[in-house]
């Protein structure tokens, strides 16, 4: 295989939001070519209500549905139906449509598309929702036909207005040509006339071979304006006559507020204002430092509630003697036989609670009038946000405004609405705009965490070949579902996440059994970067290295045999065996670890390298990474997600857990809730498969891979095997170094190390 071109410069682009929908006659289509973005706009207010209809978005051009407008002054407008938070995906969809609609990235504009009923709903999760990494996979066929729909109607016009057949029309870079007689139209000047025609009841779509677009290595539509501070997030939103509101919240889980002694706040400058719900007091000010100021001088008297002793190790010891009878999610073969003979394996997992802690704090802006009610946010789910705020300021969905927004890191953490819903019951109180933003103390002390997870895990193997009989795998933790859901989960339901990653095992095991064991606790639930996969892949890649050790086999040559059948998953391992130097010896207190798994309609296999010296502290020396997602729309942005899902993964491993004292979250910021640094990121090669299959999801793989990699790789540096995170130094320091402080260990790395995206 071939390595190809290195792609290290996104130039992506973007410009102002507001310009999106000023326009007079527009056509609404998807847009996108080899090239840049002619811009990333403003998401489209006037079309908040009714997307794909002409008439009420405003429109006098061609408006097919709720994805494309292209306007008689020249102007063709993608609106992506997915939220934009770092992952590309503005980019990818507007290169589906311009792939059928034959138009070049250079002549469009991207705008993030508003809460709208049913316009921007998605096939997978039934929902205007961007999570799971479904957003390419839903849209990979309708994008595509909305391009492809709107080409052909473009093309009729045409056809009509010169009085022959369309079949005789060709389009290239959004220009129509008859060729027989040499005559030529833009898109802009066909966009009224398009609109009389009937929508084909037919829609080609073309091959993989012909794709022109997919497939490229695209530069990113909003890198320009995040470059120079112009793109607009959530924070970033100024509404005439707003103000601002800085927050103090109950600490403990479940508490209240109690009394409040306001007057210091309300003679502090800049404060115009205290005002209070259940469990958070707000002071609104001039600027957001004059309600910080103010906030600290609020002396309140919490009622703590009823978790006020709440601790993690209560917590801990009701999960791992949680009782009930497990549901069973698929079973295979005999299990109670198999697990009867052969060699018996077991072994018990943990993983801790988890915050997102995202770069954008939280933040909404909220105006709440008589007859309306706008909100400007970054979220995940414009539509959820729309239905809770009309919930609380009691209007009707329909007055209920969602301005969407870039946001700045979701990773889960947006799919929620408890801030949403926070602002709404704040601004009932007052008649003006207010801006609420949360410290970074805050954002991690009051998330709504991924659950702690309790496994137990047994396999049998056969004495001969060492190969497992049977894997029975058994997991206890609370389900998100009820909050996500916003109603009761039934017991005796199950809930497919806690068991996704590994009841889709890439491996060929004759006999297996796969059980949840509900137990729900007070801490407040979400969906973090990675969902059920990141820690079942985890438990079960873990598992199947010792397995490989019990065997006397090579973990990469172990997991070879039980991929025959699966040639997708063979694969990228053999890939990233080769390119990883596998087999190259390395020096003691060095090793190499790997992760396969196939998750989201995906093939990933990781390599991690480290280094581990004499105090237990851990270097990250060299990580492979090789992925077949099917069609890569864009390369460089499966490049990008597995980059990052991989390092999101490395940090919570290495230093993350969220732990709980007298009812309280004991972390606060980034000096306790630490992330990876550039300094300590290492050469990174990432070779993406070529494939003619459906697109897979990528924004969750890297997350999922990366945890047992590195275990895996401190196991063989070390021969101590590691099964719960975040990664106890302590236990891999050599005798008499226990109590020695982690060192800055570089290990030979380079300063700057490379990250390079490779296609095979």
């Amino acid at each position: 295989m071939e390595r190809l071109s290195l792609f290290n410069d996104r130039d992506l682009l973007a410009t102002t939001r507001r310009e999106f929908l000023t326009g007079s006659a527009s056509l609404l289509l998807g847009v996108a070519f080899a090239g840049k973005a002619a811009a990333m706009v403003p998401a489209a207010d006037s079309v908040a209500n009714g997307a794909g209809d002409a008439k009420a978005s405003g429109f006098t051009g061609f408006v097919p549905d709720a994805f494309i407008r292209i306007s008689s002054d020249g102007r063709i407008i993608l609106i992506v139906p997915n939220a934009e938070m770092g992952q590309g995906i503005a980019t990818t969809e507007a290169m589906m449509i311009a792939e059928e609609l034959e138009v070049g990235l250079d002549q469009v504009e991207v705008a993030l598309a508003p809460a709208d009923a049913i316009a921007y709903d998605q096939s997978i999760l039934h929902n205007q929702i961007t999570g799971a990494s479904t957003s390419v996979r839903a849209f990979f066929k309708p994008l595509r036909q909305a391009g492809s729909a709107a080409r052909m109607m473009l093309i009729g016009a045409a056809a009509d207005m010169w009085g022959v057949a369309a079949s005789e029309c060709t389009v290239s870079r959004a220009v129509v040509f008859h060729q027989p007689s040499g005559r030529s139209a833009k898109y802009s000047d066909l966009a009224e006339a398009a609109r009389a025609q009937p929508v084909p009841s037919t829609i080609p779509l073309k091959s993989v071979a012909q794709f022109k677009v997919i497939g490229q290595p695209l530069k990113r539509v909003d890198t320009p304006e995040k470059v120079t501070g112009a793109a607009k997030f959530g924070i970033d939103a100024i509404i005439p006559g707003m103000r601002y509101a800085a927050l103090k919240m109950c600490p403990t889980i479940g508490g209240a507020v109690g009394t409040v002694k306001e007057t210091a706040a309300r003679s502090s400058p800049g404060v115009i204002d205290v005002i209070q719900i259940h469990d958070a007091v707000a002071v609104i000010g001039e600027t957001y430092w004059a309600a910080r100021t103010g906030a600290e001088l609020l002396d309140i008297e919490w009622d703590h509630g009823p978790n006020s002793e709440l601790s993690s190790d209560a917590l801990w010891t009701e999960l791992r003697n949680a009782k009930g009878t497990p549901i069973v999610a698929k079973a295979v073969g005999d299990i109670e036989k198999a697990l009867s003979s052969g060699v018996r394996i077991a072994a018990t997992y943990e993983v801790p609670y988890l915050a997102h802690a995202a770069l954008e704090p939280i933040n909404t802006t909220i105006h709440v009038r008589a007859d309306a009610c706008d909100v400007w946010v970054s979220t995940q789910v414009p539509k959820d946000a729309r239905i809770v705020t009309s919930e609380i300021v009691g209007l009707p969905p329909e007055k209920i405004n969602i301005h969407t927004h870039l946001i700045g890191g979701g990773f889960g953490r947006r799919l929620a609405v408890d801030t949403i819903q926070q602002a709404a019951r704040f601004g009932k109180l007052v008649n003006y705009p207010i801006k609420i933003i949360w410290t970074r103390e805050q954002d991690i002390m009051h998330d709504r965490f991924r659950p702690a997870y309790h496994d137990n895990v047994v396999a049998t193997l056969d004495r001969n070949s060492g190969l497992p009989l049977a894997f029975h795998h058994k997991t206890t933790c609370s389900s998100v579902l009820p909050y996500f859901n916003r109603e009761p989960w039934p017991e005796g339901k199950l809930d497919p996440d806690a068991v996704s990653g590994s009841v889709n095992l890439p491996y060929d095991i004759p006999s297996g059994r796969w059980e949840w064991l509900r137990h729900d606790s007070p801490i407040a639930l979400n969906w973090w970067r990675g969902v059920g996969e990141t820690h079942n892949v985890f438990v079960v890649e873990s598992f199947i290295d010792e397995l490989a050790v019990a065997s006397g086999t090579d973990p990469v040559e172990y997991r070879r045999k039980l991929v025959d059948h699966n040639p997708r998953a063979k694969a990228v391992l053999d890939k990233v065996e080769e390119a990883s130097d596998w087999r190259t010896p390395l020096m003691p207190g060095f090793g190499r670890g790997v992760s396969l798994h196939q998750s989201f309609g995906s093939f990933a296999a990781l390599v991690v390298e480290v280094g581990v010296d004499e105090s237990g502290s851990v270097a990250l020396r060299r990580l492979t990474a090789a992925v077949d997602c099917g069609v890569a729309v864009n390369p460089d942005s499966v490049m990008a997600q597995i980059q990052g899902g991989v390092l999101f993964g490395l940090s919570a491993a290495l230093y993350n857990g969220i732990t709980f004292k007298n009812g309280t979250v004991q972390q606060s910021n980034f000096n306790n809730y630490r992330q990876i640094r550039m300094n300590e990121v290492p050469p990174f090669d990432v070779f993406v498969m070529p494939s003619d299959e459906d697109p897979g999801g990528m924004g969750e793989v890297g997350t999922a891979s990366s945890t047992p990699a590195l275990t895996n790789a401190i196991y063989a540096a070390t021969g101590v095997r590691l099964r719960s995170t975040p990664i106890d130094r302590h236990l891999l320091a050599r005798a008499g170094n226990r109590d020695r402080p982690p060192g800055n260990l570089q290990l030979g790395l380079e300063s700057n190390p490379s990250q390079r995206s490779i296609t095979p």
